[in-house]
């Protein structure tokens, strides 16, 4: 990461307190920002990388962002440009967009990030209403990574007839998630 970040307002030394709320900031929406690089670099290990460097400058600029204002919004677009940038120094990016079209995917994709913390929580109460059975299906296969040919051959079924269970949970769990965010809001 380059110390000559483009020209820009400079920070003022940070104060305990403030540092303090940054780390509280960026540790509060880090998987979030995650997501968001994820889906501008669609590779982890990018994503992860660009996401060093953006908390980076997120910190060195940290002194402009005033305090009890949207840190998701300032902290998406500090994202957004250091994805672009790594996309035009390593040339990862197979498609080639205009501006005012990646300010539009990054826009969508920043409202996208303030709906997923209440859609985790909706998912996760979801979640803990399936049978047994169900639960320790779903986390076998999402959360512990096993492939379904491997939890097949270990119950003794068919890949397909794990895929139909899978089909059938997901879309019990996406009504049951939807349900749960119309209920919050109303």
């Amino acid at each position: 990461m380059p110390d000559d970040l483009p020209p820009g307002p400079t920070s003022p030394v940070l104060t305990p307190e403030r540092q303090e709320e940054f780390v509280r900031l960026l540790n509060g929406v880090h998987p979030l920002l995650l997501r968001y690089v994820m889906s501008l670099v669609a590779n982890r290990h990018d994503a992860e990388d660009v996401m060093q460097r953006a908390s980076v400058v997120m910190w060195k600029r940290f002194g402009t962002f005033e305090s009890g204002t949207d840190f998701v919004a300032w902290a998406t677009t500090v994202a957004f440009y250091e994805a672009r940038n790594f996309q035009r120094v390593t040339g990862r990016s197979r498609l080639e967009f205009d501006d005012a079209l990646m300010q539009t995917l990054a826009a969508e994709g920043a409202h996208h990030v303030r709906q997923w913390a209440p859609r985790m929580v909706a998912l996760e109460a979801c979640v803990e209403k399936l049978d047994p059975s169900q639960r320790a299906l779903v986390e076998s296969i999402y959360t512990h990574g096993f492939e379904v040919g491997e939890v097949a051959r270990q119950q003794g079924r068919a890949p397909q007839t794990i895929y139909n269970k899978l089909n059938f949970i997901r879309r019990a769990l996406a009504e049951c998630v939807q349900r749960q965010i119309a209920g919050a809001t109303t």
